[in-house]
């Protein structure tokens, strides 16, 4: 759900948008053969095509220094997996033009996919999605040197507290949840803005056709209120249907949302 005022600022943005240059994405990776992949297809992948964003997927192999193409060692102290070597994720950074004097300057930050990161959520995505683009880095093994991490001043951003076996999933749901907000992405100008965690509530109910169905012997008929072509009854009916949601699935958000009691 969203109010007037987050309504009226997303209107705002998507008119300052208008006229704006593709958003660029460059990623990092040691697969890039899986870019554009899920990217490429329903709206992000006809969005690419109409270069509303540019996406760059950059092998990060190709900016090693031995036959081996070797992008990992050993952890110092010990303990289990590789880590990704600073100099060569360093090099490939470079390789793409930019510099580690001028990251804070940079019109695109550089983001590390990483558990240990802030958590995602939509106000990032917002405002990522309002900006020139991102480059993301997609981590391998048991991720990369904290040195190099900081000496870019990467940004680093968690997807949820699961692992993944790399940074690529991550990546493509980042990219994806961008994409979407971009102007002429989504079909209705109000759909990013009537979708769970916009106006910090999740989404409510949505039914659609046939209005009468029966599900192994059970009549389940849409509610009422949505057919009465009342538009601020069923408004008020959303929100409630919001609040109830939010309540019992994620009390961390109701407790932001509500405010103390």
């Amino acid at each position: 759900m969203v109010d007037d005022q987050t309504r009226n600022r997303n209107e705002e943005q998507s008119s300052q948008n208008s006229g704006r240059e593709p958003w660029r994405t460059t990623v990092l990776t040691l697969f890039p053969e899986m870019f554009p992949g899920q990217l490429g297809e329903s709206l992000a992948g006809k969005a690419l095509d109409e270069r509303t964003w540019l996406m760059e997927s950059v092998d990060i192999r190709k900016f090693t220094s031995d036959k081996h193409q070797t992008v990992d060692d050993t952890p110092f102290g010990g303990g289990p997996g590789m880590v990704m070597r600073p100099d060569v994720v360093d090099r490939a950074l470079r390789g793409i033009g930019l510099d580690p004097e001028k990251t804070g300057g940079s019109d695109r930050p550089i983001i590390y996919l990483t558990p240990r990161g802030r958590p995602l959520d939509q106000a990032k995505v917002n405002e990522l999605a309002m900006g020139a683009g991102i480059v993301v880095i997609c981590g391998r093994y048991e991720g990369v040197d904290e040195r190099v991490i900081k000496a870019w001043e990467m940004e680093e951003i968690s997807l949820g507290d699961y692992i993944l076996s790399g940074g690529e999933p991550a990546a493509a749901a980042l990219i994806d949840a961008c994409v979407r907000l971009l102007p002429g992405v989504m079909g209705s100008d109000d759909s990013p803005v009537e979708e769970s965690f916009e106006g910090g509530l999740l989404e409510y109910p949505q039914f659609t056709k046939p209005r009468n169905w029966n599900c192994s012997g059970k009549e389940l008929d849409v509610p009422e209120i949505l057919l009465s072509g009342h538009h601020e009854n069923i408004r008020a009916w959303r929100m409630e249907e919001a609040e109830k949601v939010t309540r019992v699935r994620r009390p961390d958000m109701w407790a932001k949302y509500a405010g103390p009691e």
